[in-house]
């Protein structure tokens, strides 16, 4: 079975700061993985680097058994034109942590912009699927609604169904509840959790402990650039191997 992602020895630096230094880890197709650590660890970098947003410095990252951004010819590797990447990253979700919605759009318009101008889908078929999307999240009756209309909350359901119109392999999230207000946190785990039993592969960058004990199939944490502990749920919180990660719970979980 080919791995959804392969990640082998990255390193990723700004300038002279090396944020990953040496990741490698797969991810099987279906699988839940939460990826935890302290700010500044270098999560978010990696799964920027999964979906191309940054260029790795060193190492080799696989999609679904392709080369991300390169492709290789003997023991070369060459870079991938601007559109190459651009196509290939239509195949990768990605939900940020600030929404980025389009403001001079209705929640359909939102969703249905890309597959037609990227996938060429006729607007009838486009509209129809995100008519279901937005139902899915729970939205059926924001359709018409402008990001200014909507809350937190239901902006960042809005962005999850947008990934999703381009039916991508995996779904990457980049603490999508970290700038929501607290009652609005448990709508997109909601979301979350539903797509989870879907089957979609997922990574989730994120704070939020219940969800990734609750929904994780594997927890990754990583600290330093580093992943410094890959177990899961169960053994993770119970009992973690590290120091590091058992003063990293201790800390969140007391609050």
């Amino acid at each position: 079975m080919t791995a959804m992602v392969k990640a082998e020895a990255v390193h990723k630096s700004f300038g002279r700061l090396e944020v990953l230094k040496g990741v490698s880890l797969e991810v099987d197709p279906g699988q839940v993985m939460c990826i935890l650590g302290p700010s500044g660890s270098g999560k978010t970098t990696f799964i920027r680097c999964i979906n191309h947003l940054e260029k790795i410095n060193a190492g080799r990252l696989w999609v679904d058994g392709e080369l991300v951004g390169y492709r290789q010819s003997g023991d070369k590797l060459y870079e991938l034109r601007d559109n190459e990447v651009a196509r290939k990253r239509t195949e990768i979700g990605m939900v940020f942590q600030r929404f980025n919605l389009f403001g001079h759009m209705t929640a359909l318009e939102n969703v249905v912009e890309a597959p037609i101008r990227v996938k060429k889908l006729p607007r009838e078929t486009a509209v129809r699927a995100a008519t279901d999307l937005l139902e899915r999240v729970g939205l059926a009756d924001k359709v018409d609604n402008y990001p200014s209309q909507l809350s937190g909350g239901q902006q960042q359901r809005v962005a999850i169904a947008r990934a999703l119109a381009m039916e991508p392999d995996i779904l990457l999230f980049d603490e999508p509840t970290s700038a929501l207000d607290p009652e609005m946190i448990g709508e997109v785990l909601d979301v979350m959790k539903g797509l989870a039993h879907t089957g979609i592969t997922m990574v989730v960058v994120t704070h939020e402990m219940g969800f990734a004990r609750e929904v994780g199939d594997r927890i990754v944490f990583m600290d330093d650039g580093r992943i410094v502990e890959d177990a899961a749920p169960g053994a993770f919180f119970a009992a973690p191997r590290s120091e590091r990660a058992r003063s990293f719970l201790s800390k969140i979980l007391s609050h």
